[in-house]
C-alpha cells in the first residue's frame, strides 16, 4: 500500500516508518521539522533498508500539501503532524488551535485533490476528560480537560463527519495512552526540544545528568500513592497498531474510535521505580503542587483493537523503561550529535 505519513520524523511516526517498510509499504513522509531532525529518516533507512520519500511542508499550506498529494496518490493517510504539549496548549491555545485543528483541515482538502479517502488519525485519550467510569471504553463520553485535549477532540470530530459525508471514505481514530520506550537498536527514540514535558523522557535526562532532580506534580490525589496514574504503552507496540489498523481501514468505512495502551495503568512514582531499576540506581525527586490539566487516573479498555484490529501490547513496562535508558545512553545529546 502506498502511505503518505504526516509528521513521520517525529517519535512515534519515525517508529511507525520502521513498521510500515518492515511490511513492504510504500512510504511517504510530509514533515516541517519544526520539532523533528532530517537524520531521523537516515536512522530509519539504516534500520530497514527502505527509502521513504521525504517532502519538506507545513501541513497547514493547503496548496502545496495539494501537489505533493496530486503527485505521489497515496492510498491512505497516516496524520501525525501536530503539537502535543498539555502544558504548551494552555499557555498558547491559538496555536495549537492552528496546528491542530488548521493543519487537519488542511491535509482533508489535499487528500479531496487527490482523491484519497482513508486516513489514520493520531489521536489522544485527552479527549476523555475526567473519568466517569475506568478503565475508558470508546464508548466514554468525550470532556476534554485540557487545550491539547480538545484539540485532538474537534479534529476527531471534523474527521468523523468528513467520513460520514463523503460515500466510501474511512477515518480510524487511535487514541493513545501514553507513548514511551525506544527501538531496540537504540538508533530511533523520544528527542523533546528544552525541558521535556512528560515524564518518561524527563527521567532519562535526570540520569543522564542534564536535569537535576525529578518534580512530582501533586502526592495528594485520590491513588494508592497519591500520585498520578497513566496507562503506558511502549512506542513499537503503538507503532505496530498503526500498521494493524491499515488492514481494518480498506475493509470499512466512516468513522472508528480505537483506544491504544495497555489496559494497566502505573503512577508516578512506580514509574520512577522502574526507571531507576533500568538505570541501577534511585534517582531525586521532590514533590510539588498538582499542574493545572492534569486528571489523576487514566487506564485504557484496549479490547476493541484486540477484536477488530487483531492488535495487543507486547512490551511491559520494564521494557518500556530499558529502551529508553539504552536510547538515553546511546544519543546523550538526541539526534543533534548526527
Amino acid at each position: 500500500m502506498r502511505v503518505l505519513v504526516t509528521g513521520g520524523a517525529g517519535y512515534i511516526g519515525s517508529h511507525t516508518l520502521v513498521e510500515l517498510l518492515g511490511q513492504g509499504h510504500q512510504v511517504a513522509v510530509v514533515d516541517s521539522f519544526a520539532n523533528s531532525q532530517p537524520v531521523v529518516l537516515d536512522r530509519v533507512r539504516s534500520l530497514t533498508n527502505g527509502v521513504p520519500d521525504l517532502f519538506r511542508a507545513d501541513i497547514r499550506d493547503t496548496a502545496g500539501l495539494s501537489a505533493i498529494l496530486t503527485g505521489w496518490r497515496p492510498d491512505a493517510v497516516i496524520h501525525f503532524a501536530g503539537l502535543k504539549s498539555v502544558a504548551e496548549g494552555q499557555a498558547d491555545p491559538v496555536a495549537y488551535y492552528d496546528v491542530n485543528v488548521t493543519g487537519t483541515l488542511s491535509l482533508l482538502r489535499a487528500m479531496a485533490a487527490a482523491d484519497c479517502a482513508r486516513i489514520i488519525f493520531s489521536s489522544s485519550a485527552t479527549v476523555y476528560g475526567e473519568p466517569r467510569y475506568l478503565p475508558y471504553d470508546e464508548g466514554h463520553p468525550l470532556n476534554p480537560a485540557s487545550v491539547y485535549g480538545m484539540t485532538k477532540r474537534v479534529a476527531e470530530q471534523i474527521l468523523t463527519d468528513w467520513a460520514v459525508a463523503r460515500p466510501g471514505a474511512a477515518a480510524l481514530l487511535l487514541r493513545y495512552f501514553n507513548p514511551v520506550g525506544a527501538h531496540a537498536s537504540g538508533r530511533i527514540g523520544e528527542d523533546p526540544a528544552g525541558v521535556p514535558q512528560n515524564l518518561m523522557p524527563f527521567l532519562a535526562q535526570l540520569a543522564a545528568g542534564k536535569r537535576p532532580v525529578l518534580r512530582i506534580n501533586g502526592d495528594d490525589y485520590p491513588t494508592p500513592d497519591g500520585t498520578c496514574i497513566r496507562d503506558y504503552i511502549h512506542v513499537v507496540d503503538l507503532a505496530r497498531a498503526h500498521v494493524a489498523a491499515l488492514g481494518r481501514l480498506v475493509a470499512t468505512s466512516g468513522a472508528e474510535a480505537y483506544n491504544i495502551g495497555t489496559g494497566r495503568g502505573y503512577s508516578v512514582r512506580e514509574m520512577l521505580a522502574a526507571f531507576s531499576r533500568a538505570v541501577g540506581r534511585d534517582l531525586p525527586y521532590q514533590v510539588g503542587p498538582r499542574r493545572p490539566g492534569d486528571i489523576a487516573e487514566m487506564q485504557a479498555d484496549c479490547r476493541k483493537a484486540a477484536t477488530l484490529l487483531g492488535w495487543t501490547a507486547r512490551h511491559d513496562v520494564q521494557d518500556m523503561a530499558a529502551s529508553l535508558w539504552h536510547w538515553q545512553s546511546a544519543n546523550p545529546d538526541g539526534y543533534r550529535a548526527g
